[in-house]
C-alpha cells in the first residue's frame, strides 16, 4: 500500500510523463507529413459544398466515413474507388427511396450540381493517405 506522499508522487509523475508523451505526439502529428496525407491543398469550393451536403442531410446518422458515424449503412471512406462517380450520382439524385439488401436509402433527389459537389467530397476523402484504412475485407470470412 502506498503512503499519501508516494501516491501523490506516483500521480504527479504519471501526469507529467503522459502529458509529455501527448505533447510529443501532437508536435509530431503537426510537423510530420500529415498535411500531405490529408491532401488539404486539394480542398475546393465543391469539396466544401459536398461536406455541407453530407452534414446537412445527416448522412453520418446511417453511414460511416473515416471511421466516424453509424453502422446501419455502408462505410463510405473509399466509396469513390469502389463504386465510381456515376453510381454515387445515381444514388444521390434518385427520386424514389430504394432498399439494397433490406436497408432503406432515403431519396434525397439532389440536383446535378449538388450531386457533383458530393462526388467531389467523396473523391477528396478517397485520395487521402489513410495508412491502409479502411482495411480490405477478408474474402475467407465472407463465405
Amino acid at each position: 500500500m502506498l503512503s499519501k506522499k508516494q501516491a501523490k508522487a506516483f500521480f504527479l509523475g504519471g501526469t507529467v510523463l503522459f502529458s509529455a508523451i501527448f505533447l510529443a505526439l501532437s508536435v509530431e502529428t503537426v510537423t510530420s507529413s500529415m498535411p500531405e496525407k490529408t491532401n488539404d491543398s486539394q480542398i475546393t469550393e465543391a469539396v466544401v459544398r459536398g461536406k455541407e451536403i453530407w452534414d446537412s442531410n445527416n448522412c453520418m446518422g446511417c453511414h460511416t466515413i473515416l471511421g466516424e458515424g453509424a453502422y446501419y449503412a455502408p462505410e463510405l471512406t473509399r466509396v469513390y474507388s469502389r463504386k465510381g462517380e456515376s453510381y454515387i450520382k445515381t444514388v444521390l439524385m434518385a427520386k424514389e427511396p430504394w432498399a439494397p439488401r433490406g436497408r432503406k436509402m432515403v431519396a434525397y433527389a439532389l440536383s446535378e450540381e449538388e450531386a457533383n459537389d458530393a462526388v467531389a467530397f467523396f473523391k477528396w476523402i478517397n485520395e487521402m493517405d489513410l495508412n491502409g484504412f479502411p482495411p480490405e475485407p477478408d474474402p475467407a470470412l465472407s463465405k
